[in-house]
This record gives structure tokens, sequence and C-alpha cells, in this order.
């Protein structure tokens, strides 16, 4: 997580929708945006909200009533991937009915704030053939907004992990910003190895002691901008490989099998683990004094549903700056 001395976002308020364990509110916190609203409906995520945020966010988005929510300047939105059903000539915000996105709409709509900031999974550009982003787009424009979307990865933002999302910010035409403009890629200086606990911090239980583990006939002594692969387990599927610390991590994923499942597997000291989870919240861009849920299974799934801490402060950042030009 940066530290931003420039609170950019001072006297601006924000919603956070399918808020999860609320990684845009710890970012627009960051640079000194109001959080007036929160909605999340899953039970664990809920509880983790609370106990780093003091409330308990409202429940399912769906059941909300759009004038109950208070007003506010920035809508945040990372919702799950749906495909829509588009049928006859509509395309916008008609066609959306029936997924979770017509309940971003719905409050927009009602709302009207200023600036939408979404995320979503890299496929999201290329979800049904396109069609899925075209509908967001057109919903958008027809509510009233600009639309502008780019994947960045957050190894390109000094986060060691590959983690491609995309990211859409629209602004009420009537501000007058007609395309955002996206924060550049930069070099990145740090690796898993820098985002470890100290070994005699890891459970044993974290460990894995196989005998059919196969590793390449190479030195572990180059640092990479990209994944290092060592070796595998079992067949190599997914969840059964071996990675560097001196390269970047895998996606972390909410999901998946295998003995390495959600996090990969890494060489470290000469012994084979998976990351923990503060490890894995540490490659979302969250500080040592986030409170993790105590429950493995969950936590993984929360950081692998979760946002990358770091480049929603950089795009938020860029929200403000450009926000601010013309205000």
């Amino acid at each position: 997580m940066l530290n931003f001395e420039n609170k950019i976002l001072s006297g601006m308020t924000f919603i956070d929708l399918f808020a999860g364990i609320g990684g845009f509110r710890l970012a627009l916190e960051s640079l000194g945006g109001k959080c007036v609203y929160s909605s999340e409906w899953d039970k664990y995520a809920r509880q983790v909200y609370q106990d780093n945020y003091g409330e308990i966010p409202d429940g399912n988005i769906t059941q909300v009533d759009e004038t109950a929510i208070p007003e506010h300047d920035i809508l945040c939105a990372g919702f799950p991937c749906q495909a829509f059903s588009i049928s006859g000539k509509q395309k916008g915000f008609e066609d959306s009915r029936g997924t979770l996105f017509f309940d971003v709409a719905r409050i927009v709509k009602y709302q009207q704030p200023k600036i939408v900031f979404m995320e979503n999974v890299k496929n999201f550009a290329t979800h049904d053939k396109g069609r899925t982003l075209a509908v967001v787009k057109n919903t958008m424009q027809e509510l009233g907004y600009s639309f502008s979307y780019k994947i960045l990865n957050a190894a390109d933002y000094g986060i060691p992990q590959k983690r491609e999302r995309i990211y859409m910010v629209c602004f009420r035409k009537d501000i007058g910003i007609q395309e955002f403009i996206f924060p550049e890629p930069f070099q990145l200086k740090k690796h898993v190895e820098d985002y470890l606990l100290p070994e005699e911090q890891v459970p044993e239980k974290y460990y894995v002691k196989r005998s059919d583990i196969s590793m390449k006939k190479k030195s572990d002594d180059e640092y990479s901008e990209k994944t290092i692969r060592l070796g595998t387990v079992n067949k190599g599927g997914q969840g059964e490989r071996i990675y560097s610390t001196k390269g970047i991590a895998i996606t972390l994923s909410a999901y998946g099998g295998g003995i390495f499942a959600k996090t990969g597997g890494y060489l470290i000291n000469g012994r084979y683990r998976r990351l923990v989870p503060r490890e894995c919240a540490r490659l979302m861009g969250y500080p040592d004094l986030f409170k993790i849920i105590d429950n493995d299974n969950q936590a993984y799934k929360q950081f692998g549903n979760s946002v990358v801490i770091d480049v929603l402060q950089m795009i938020a950042e860029q929200i403000g700056l450009q926000y601010n030009t013309v205000k």
C-alpha cells in the first residue's frame, strides 16, 4: 500500500458496492476520500469489513433501495462478471436487467454521482465476444457518462504479482472529461521474496514434502519481472507448480485445487510451500495492520477475489488530479 501525503480526494465522498473486504475503501480513504455507504452479501467478508472499518455493510445489493443510499461523488464497484441477455435493438440500460451490473446502473441513474470507478477480471473485456463490455459502455453513456477502460497488470505498478484486471472510469458528462488518462506503468523494484514472512513465523502446515516433486536443473539466482517456474509436483497441473521467489507471484486465486492451491508453490530456503494468508495480503497491497479472518480457506478466497490496493490508489489519484483540473 502506497502512502500519499497529498490527499487528492479530500472533501469527496464515495460508496463501496460489492465491497468484499474493502479494497476500494482502503485505497480511496488513503487519498482523503470518505466512505458514506457499503454493500456486501458474503457473511465472512462482511465480518472482516467490520473488523477493519467498524461497520457492517448492507446485504444483498438487489434488495437495496437506491433512494436510501446517501449522496456521493464516486461510486466504486467490483461487480461480478455475468453474461447479458441481449435481444432486439436494445443496447444499454434495458440489456443489463437481470445482472448485478443492473444494480450499479440503477443506483447511478438515481444518484448521478460525478464519477463511477469499476473493476473486473481481465476476461471481462472479451466476455461474450465483447458484448458484455459493450452493454456496460452503452449503459453508462446512456446514463450520461463518458466511458474509459484499460487492462492493467499489478506487476507493472509496483506489486510483484501477475494480476491483470480491467479498470473502468466514467465521468458525468457535465464535468467535461471525455477520456480518462490511466497511470503509466513503471519498472518493478521488488519480488516475491520481499513480501515473505520470516521463516520462524511460518507454521509447518504450509510446507510440502512429497516424493513426486520434480525440479528443473537450473540455479535459482536470477531476478525477473515475470514468474520463474522451477518445478512441479504430481502432474504439474494448476496448483502443482513451483516457482522462484526471485520472480513475481502467479495470480492469487479464490478457487482451484492442487497441493499449492490458490497461491502456487514456492522454493523458499530449500523447502517448498504455498504462501500464507499474510503474504497474500501483502501481495494485494494490504498493510500488515489489516485484520485477516482466522480461517485459511476464507482468507485465500477473500484475497483471491480482492483488488490490488496500489493499483486502485494510483488510478484514484489520477481521477482526483483530472477532476481537479476541471472543477
